[in-house]
């Protein structure tokens, strides 16, 4: 029986240490014999990195460790290459010092390979130019240049603007260094979380050809359902496929939808739902950013966006969209096409991603993390307590500060945000034949709470929201659920909390 390989990013120890591994190579040989350069973005632990091992080794001509492999029998294993590999990933630079002293540190590693001296006359570009040169005088052939996590030194002072743009302008020069010696290079492959604008980063490499909403290449990181059920049918044994699929994937980038590979090895591991991968891999500037900026949330409303804004991003422009869309809190959930060009409406990826991202952001709202009241919340919406659920709705809505509280979409978001943080279903906005409603809770796919929500001035304005559910019969749309209770939840705008509250069972 084959292992897990659980943070094993390394292709080799990954085969020799008879791990599992889900055979990705067709994909990798059709992208190196299509072109030359390519980008991709991806999420953190999303298999970045053993997709540049993978390709390493095969460069490097290693054929036993592909056995069986979709390119055994393709690929032409007398040639063999020199592979630069570039990390960021494992490193975190605080000013264009430490990363000038990181360059130069790879340069002389990969140096010691290849008989060069690092010159320190020289600028690191030059060095770096140097090297290739040497390389390829010594193994008369052209170099591989694989690159990991090529943004993080960026996002790790994504916070502190001006060195933000100074690490650019380094990264930058390194990169215009690289279109310099186009000559010595016969492929290369950069990934990264984000992806920064080729006019800002990436303007010495115009010829690079992105693969993040390629298609052809969707699932070439991630494990579709397919995948799964075959490479780990030995652990999957007792295990509820569509609670795993709910929880875990998701993920759109156009191909199928896949799974993280980490949260999937860490489940068939423990067969304990978790928060795997938002553990380890949430971007905590993405909440600061949020409550600093009073960014409204992309996901409350079903918006359309296209490629342009998916993929734009920069320090000076930072869209929410396209960060929480790149870092992987919201993924592609609906193409539409409008006229000649496709449009995508995003939502959380699955059921962890939405738990766990609602938690967070309602700690940056209140201060405090909300476990206990959604527990509670939780069970009176089961138990159909709802005077319970009202009591808890209050109690939450004191705990955000009045400064916070400032409009209607606040409220909106921090209401939402309790809702999505009890992991279950739930739709914002849903659009019916005569209105959107609020929002709609679904409980264990049997029952459903549709919520309108309205911020009053007037005495005479309570119960309106109640009776916008009625008249518009939001409810018609959900009548195959076992059970329906439509909500009502009025909030005075100056005394800042609930002063009307009315429920009705409508099945």
């Amino acid at each position: 029986m084959k292992k897990l390989g659980i943070g094993i990013s390394d292709f080799k120890e990954l085969i020799k240490g008879n791990y599992i591994y889900v055979d990705k190579t067709e994909y990798i040989y059709k992208l190196i014999n299509s072109g030359k350069y390519y980008f991709l973005s991806r999420p953190r632990r999303f298999g970045k990195s053993l997709l540049l091992s993978t390709i390493e080794y095969l460069f490097r001509g290693e054929r036993e460790l592909y056995k069986g492999m979709y390119i055994e029998d393709k690929w032409n294993w007398e040639e063999k290459y020199p592979v630069v590999r570039i990390d960021f990933g494992d490193t975190q630079v605080r000013s264009t010092e430490e990363l000038e002293k990181e360059l130069k540190a790879i340069i002389i590693e990969v140096g010691k390979v290849y008989g060069y001296k690092y010159n320190e006359e020289y600028t690191i570009n030059r060095n770096l130019r140097l090297l290739t040169e040497k390389i390829y005088e010594e193994s008369k052939k052209r170099i591989i240049i694989l690159i990991d996590e090529y943004d993080k030194p960026i996002l790790d002072n994504i916070e502190k603007k001006e060195e933000a743009e100074k690490i650019r302008e380094v990264l930058k020069g390194f990169y215009i260094t690289l279109k310099g010696i186009d000559k010595y290079i016969r492929f290369m492959l950069i990934t990264g979380v984000s992806k920064f604008s080729k006019v800002s980063l990436f303007s010495g490499l115009n010829q690079l050809e992105d693969i993040s909403l390629s298609k052809e290449y969707g699932n070439i990181c991630g494990y579709t359902q397919e995948e799964l059920e075959k490479n780990f049918k030995e652990y999957l044994e007792g295990v509820d496929l569509e609670e795993v699929r709910e929880w875990y994937n998701g993920y759109n980038f156009l191909g199928e939808k896949v799974y993280n590979p980490f949260d999937i090895l860490l489940y068939l591991k423990s067969k304990v739902y978790k928060n795997y991968w938002y553990e380890t891999g949430k971007t905590e500037f993405l909440f600061k950013l949020i409550k600093e900026k009073e960014y409204k949330l992309p996901f409350l409303e079903k918006e359309y966006y296209t490629n342009e804004i998916l993929e734009k991003f920069d320090i000076e422009y930072i869209r929410i969209e396209a960060l929480m869309y790149q870092t992987g809190y919201l993924t592609i959930k609906e193409v539409k096409r409008i006229e000649e060009e496709e449009v995508y409406v995003l939502d959380y990826p699955n059921k962890e991603v939405r738990q766990s991202f609602n938690r967070e952001l309602l700690y940056y709202i209140t201060g405090e993390y909300q476990s206990d009241r959604t527990s509670k919340l939780k069970m009176a919406l089961i138990e159909e307590d709802m005077e319970e659920i009202r009591r808890q709705i209050e109690v939450f809505l004191e705990t955000i500060s009045y400064e916070v509280l400032k409009n209607e979409n606040v409220y909106q978001g921090a209401i939402y945000g309790l809702m999505y943080g009890m992991g279950y279903e739930v739709e914002i906005e849903d659009r019916t034949i005569k209105g959107r409603i609020d929002l709609a809770l679904f409980i264990n796919r049997k029952k459903v709470y549709i919520i309108e929500l309205k911020l009053i001035e007037r005495e005479e304005e309570k119960g309106k929201a109640i009776r916008q559910i009625q008249e518009k019969e939001y409810y018609k749309k959900y009548m195959n659920y076992e059970k329906i209770y439509i909500v009502g939840i009025e909030i005075d705008k100056l005394k800042k909390r609930i002063v009307n509250y009315e429920y009705k069972k409508v099945k």
